[in-house]
């Protein structure tokens, strides 16, 4: 495999593929850091694959569930599907409840537990040799932040309504023309502080990882590999957390 393959360059019609996605998805124009790059669909096949195995995890553990009965209220005995995903899922449960309360940690766990588990497991991939984590793109970041944007003051509408919008106005009547531009600033700020952030610490990860795989493929990577699984967890926490406090502080304007 070359600079830019990974095992999905072994697949047949991988070229073909790449071509026609090219066509419409390749980027010609250049501006600021966004200059010619080689294009690639290596983070998009990833993306698939980690959906594929969650969506996996996710019906070994209906059907664990289903078939326990009366003992699914029992933590099962051996580590598997069940055990991982009730163990993450108790994690992130736990931080949203210490940001927004029992009652809208378990409204909102479906979405934060959600994008918890794609990110982990899509920074997770960039410990495999012959993979690249979908994480190391900015598209793929930005994509997930845009969502979390968006989400946000669709929550916001929802649980205020048009009054929502009021806090973008300050306390005061008079204070409006200087407290506007600072709160839409900083709310366009989310996304990009959200994406750049996973992007950095995933990219830098992947990068000394690979670079030691290189050199000595043998023991030497292994600490590295272990700081790789302890990087991928902290930056799904913390898009997970952030996301989670966004939120929160959009559902609870009306509180303040």
């Amino acid at each position: 495999m070359g600079e830019h393959s990974t095992w999905f360059s072994l697949f047949p019609g991988y070229e073909t593929l790449r071509g026609n996605l090219e066509i419409y998805l390749g980027r010609e124009w250049t501006w600021q850091v966004f200059q010619a790059t080689h294009f690639e669909i290596d983070h998009l096949l990833g993306a698939v694959l980690v959906l594929l195995v969650l969506g996996l995890l996710a019906l070994r553990y209906w059907l664990a569930v289903r078939t326990a009965g009366d003992r699914g209220a029992v933590p099962p005995p051996s580590l598997g599907a069940r055990t991982l995903i009730e163990t993450l899922a108790t994690m992130i449960y736990g931080l949203m409840e210490g940001a927004m309360g029992p009652k809208h940690a378990r409204r909102y766990l479906p979405l934060v537990g959600t994008l918890f588990l794609f990110i982990l497991f899509c920074n997770l991939l960039s410990l495999i040799p012959g993979f690249v984590p979908p994480t190391a793109t900015l598209k793929t970041n930005l994509a997930l932040a845009l969502m979390v944007f968006l989400l946000t003051h669709v929550f916001g509408v929802i649980a205020h309504g048009p009054r929502y919008f009021k806090h973008f106005l300050g306390p005061i009547w008079w204070l409006a023309p200087l407290m506007l531009p600072l709160e839409i600033v900083s709310h366009l700020a989310r996304p990009v502080s959200l994406s750049v952030r996973l992007l950095g610490n995933i990219v830098a990860d992947h990068k000394v990882t690979a670079i030691f795989f290189s050199l000595i493929p043998l023991l030497v990577p292994v600490p590295f590999l272990v700081l790789g699984v302890f990087v991928a967890v902290v930056q799904a926490v913390v898009f997970s957390l952030l996301s989670t406090i966004y939120i929160a502080s959009a559902i609870a304007h009306e509180e303040h």
